[in-house]
């Protein structure tokens, strides 16, 4: 493997250091093509204050949402969560009021995109929206790929997150990662 596969492949000699990201909280259910008007409604978007729009997040489908939430709860939906526009707010509004991660069947690529760049995690496990209910305790471990239904006493497995994703989450996102300095342990790219 040539340097710069390496640097393509995420591969590198240097032994990377163990990174653990496990959140538990409650679920909030929902259902497919969740787009980012119904995440937060475009009739607030006067503002890019998160806090300002967070009270709004989810309004339309569960008026309670923001209210009720609490830190380290998690979404849990089924295809296309994120369709729609772009807005960074989307995923912004479910960080800011305290959502550990967004379970989902599938996304919307830049709603995945911004999400993970926000340091929100999103996790594509089908398996979780058909059988988790709203309340039930979950327990994420993103580095393992495992989700436990603590109140159902079930298992989904999804695939783990990368080294480099967890990194990410981790520094709560690519603004954070870049203050400390980037990826650790990354190889560098040749002619850099």
């Amino acid at each position: 493997m040539s340097i710069g596969d390496e640097w393509r492949h995420g591969a590198t000699s240097r032994p990377r250091e163990v990174i653990e990201v496990i959140y538990e909280g409650k679920a909030w259910v929902f259902g497919n093509d969740v787009d980012t008007d119904l995440i937060i409604p475009a009739r607030y978007l006067t503002t890019a204050e998160l806090a300002v729009l967070a009270p709004h997040c989810l309004e339309d489908l569960e008026p309670e949402f923001a209210r009720s939430v609490k830190p380290g709860d998690m979404v849990v939906a089924g295809k296309n969560f994120g369709c729609g526009s772009s807005r960074e707010h989307a995923p912004g509004v479910l960080k800011a009021l305290g959502v550990a991660a967004v379970v989902a069947e599938s996304f919307a690529r830049i709603f995945y995109r911004n999400g993970f760049n926000l340091g929100l995690p999103l996790v594509e496990c089908p398996e979780a929206f058909g059988k988790a209910k709203r309340g039930d305790l979950l327990r994420l471990d993103l580095g393992s790929g495992q989700l436990r239904n603590l109140t159902r006493g079930e298992l989904y497995e999804f695939k783990p997150l990368p080294h480099f994703m967890l990194e990410l989450v981790r520094a709560g996102g690519l603004t954070g990662l870049l203050a400390r300095g980037g990826w650790k342990g990354a190889p560098q790219m040749p002619g850099v």
